[in-house]
């Protein structure tokens, strides 16, 4: 199991298992923003890519709210064999619908987001023996993407987020590539 994956059980067990005495306060008509952490993870790669962003958002009523996000990821592996290798990275635009149910007398609250993203991968192909076969290439799709998770208010202007997030299926020469991540995020409210 990756540190990531074993730091995101860390947390959402923690929080699963502390009870907050303060009362769950009424978030409505509150903008936040905020950064995150996480990890990228195409179908068919051999690494997944070391994720980070920031996003923000309004709560129009305790439950529901908007939100949008920029994520970006580092250079990771798609494939490294003897001859060739690949190289991608990846850029997520979203704006999706929150829903947030607050777990009554807790801190603890269950998120779930809906939306529409653009989801772009950059490529970089390189043969080792021959640097004129080296090239560059992207693909990007827009489409329906959306997150689930949990969440923890520290403090009532500061909270936490564990997310298990689902990005737009990239079409590449009639396959599909479908993408999805976990992230860890950090935000304050105004």
């Amino acid at each position: 199991m990756k540190i990531l994956q074993k730091t995101l059980l860390a947390l959402t067990t923690g929080a699963l298992l502390s009870v907050s005495a303060q009362a769950a306060i009424n978030y409505s008509g509150q903008p936040y923003a905020g950064v995150k952490v996480g990890q990228y993870s195409p179908d068919d790669v051999d690494d997944d890519a070391v994720s980070y962003g920031v996003y923000g958002g309004y709560k129009f009523t305790s439950n529901f709210g908007i939100e949008a996000e920029y994520l970006t990821t580092g250079d990771a592996d798609a494939f490294d064999e003897i001859s060739e290798k690949s190289e991608y990275n990846a850029d997520v635009y979203g704006l999706y619908g929150t829903y947030d149910y607050v777990f009554p007398n807790t801190a603890l609250y269950a998120k779930g987001r809906l939306g529409i993203a653009k989801n772009k991968i950059d490529v970089d192909y390189t043969d080792k023996f021959d640097s004129s076969e080296n090239e560059s290439f992207g693909y990007s799709d827009t489409g329906v993407a959306g997150s689930l998770g949990l969440g923890y208010n520290i403090t009532p202007m500061a909270g936490i987020e564990a997310m298990y997030n689902f990005y737009p299926t990239i079409e590449d020469d009639g396959a599909d590539l479908d993408s999805n991540g976990i992230t860890l995020g950090a935000h304050y409210k105004f």
